[in-house]
């Protein structure tokens, strides 16, 4: 697995956490969830780095995010979706309007991934339906 996808699943999973229960602050969460993944190996740098870019990122425009989510997702409220959808998405629609380093299509395959990986039957056609939604209103190529 590549750095910058192990990246994700950890930043996925801190966010997951800080979604639960919000008591620790970003970095905490991911070092949590780095820690509980020591059976990989070593941790690269890099990754840990990109990960924890992707974590602050998405809780410091947290407001904004999950308004774009609610206003694209047509009958589906924020709070009722699965707390890992709405953490998928939360990562891909920061990586969608604050990283125009990473190809759209990279954004949607990686969460769509994440989807198949920690989600439901439904999570990955479900967050690629949304994120193409927001990235189409964005603009992102």
């Amino acid at each position: 697995m590549g750095a910058r996808r192990t990246a994700r699943e950890r930043a996925l999973q801190a966010l997951y956490q800080l979604d639960m229960s919000g008591a620790v602050s970003p970095s905490e969460a991911l070092e949590s969830a780095w820690s509980a993944s020591a059976e990989e190996g070593p941790r690269d740098e890099a990754a840990h780095a990109f990960a924890l870019e992707l974590v602050i990122g998405v809780r410091e425009h947290l407001e904004e995010i999950d308004r774009l989510i609610e206003q694209h997702s047509h009958n589906w409220r924020l709070d009722r979706m699965s707390r890992v959808d709405r953490n998928v998405l939360r990562l891909g629609v920061f990586e969608l309007l604050h990283r125009p380093d990473i190809p759209r299509k990279v954004t949607l395959n990686e969460a769509v991934e994440l989807g198949k990986t920690f989600g439901s039957e439904e999570s990955s056609a479900f967050i690629n339906g949304l994120l193409d939604k927001i990235a189409a209103a964005a603009e992102k190529p």
